[in-house]
């Protein structure tokens, strides 16, 4: 009996080494995989600090464009503000010619008796000049000359009263 207990002593030693052969080499294993995700981590750590820098950096270039977007805009304001200005200048600008346009042809309107008149005296004034200098320019017309001269102012006459017509009907 006493072999079966050196056996079994024997075989649990054997077993004991295999465990401790085999737990060695497991814990081996996990040790080189922890120093793979240390190394890892470590990479990770740098590669966060820099896109911590970078997105610093980042978000004061975006404060920064903020502030000059918002100056911009302010100052689009101001410029939307003077052409709305321009905008109430022109529109009184033009309420003003209508009214003066308004005026004008009212007094065109309550004057044209008046205008047709000076009108008619100025056609008159002019062919009665214009018949002075013809007859100054020629004593004694001829037979033929008076003729053309009373046709010329026959037509002239007739000219008077179809402005006369003219005047008249736009009343």
């Amino acid at each position: 009996m006493e072999i079966i207990l050196y056996l079994s002593a024997a075989v649990a030693a054997i077993a004991f080494l295999i465990l401790v052969i085999y737990l060695a080499r497991t814990l081996t294993s996990v040790k080189v995989t922890l120093d793979s995700v240390s190394n890892t981590l470590t990479d990770l750590e740098k590669q966060l600090q820099g896109i911590a820098t970078e997105s610093t950096l980042l978000l004061h270039k975006t404060n920064a464009l903020a502030e000059d977007l918002q100056k911009k805009s302010e100052d689009l304001n101001t410029v939307v503000d003077a052409v709305k200005g321009v905008g109430t200048s022109l529109k009184s600008f033009n309420t003003s010619i209508q009214t003066v346009s308004a005026k004008v042809e009212t007094e065109l309107v309550q004057n044209q008796d008046k205008i047709a008149q000076i009108v008619q005296w100025g056609n008159a004034f002019f062919q009665l000049r214009d018949s002075w200098k013809s007859r100054k320019a020629a004593k004694k017309p001829t037979s033929t000359e008076k003729q053309a001269l009373l046709n010329e102012q026959e037509a002239e006459q007739s000219a008077l009263l179809a402005k006369k017509r003219i005047l008249r009907s736009r009343n």
